[in-house]
């Protein structure tokens, strides 16, 4: 999933450079990286956990969700309000769009295991 995010994040980042030069791929990057970052941060907590029933792995899920969020949102607030040059269509059109691909990302391995 998060290979396929960097994929998407680094096309969207070339572009935007195209489109709006150095500021606008820079915008794509760090809307792909914020969702990557978080997606990364949720996968090594879930990994750490040692589960020995559903409700403990249920909880550790949770608590991975959670700091995915906090990751995501200090993210989104620390480049809008540090960023001035900012290209906002560059930078939330990546940040949804990896969204959308890790959603897609666990579809298509359900799809596979079907299989």
């Amino acid at each position: 999933m998060l290979r396929w995010q960097v994929i998407v994040t680094a096309v969207l980042a070339l572009a935007a450079m195209f489109l709006w030069g150095r500021d606008g791929a820079l915008s794509a990057f760090l809307g792909g990286f914020i969702n990557i970052a978080g997606g990364w941060v949720y996968g090594w907590r879930v990994s750490q956990a040692q589960a020995g029933s559903a409700g403990e792995a249920l909880r550790t899920m949770f608590r991975a969700e959670a700091m995915k969020i906090v990751v995501i949102f200090v993210g989104l607030l620390a480049v809008l309000r540090n960023y001035s040059d900012i290209v906002h269509v560059a930078f939330f059109g990546t940040f949804v769009i990896t969204i959308g691909v890790f959603a897609a990302a666990i579809a298509v391995r359900d799809a596979e295991e079907k299989t």
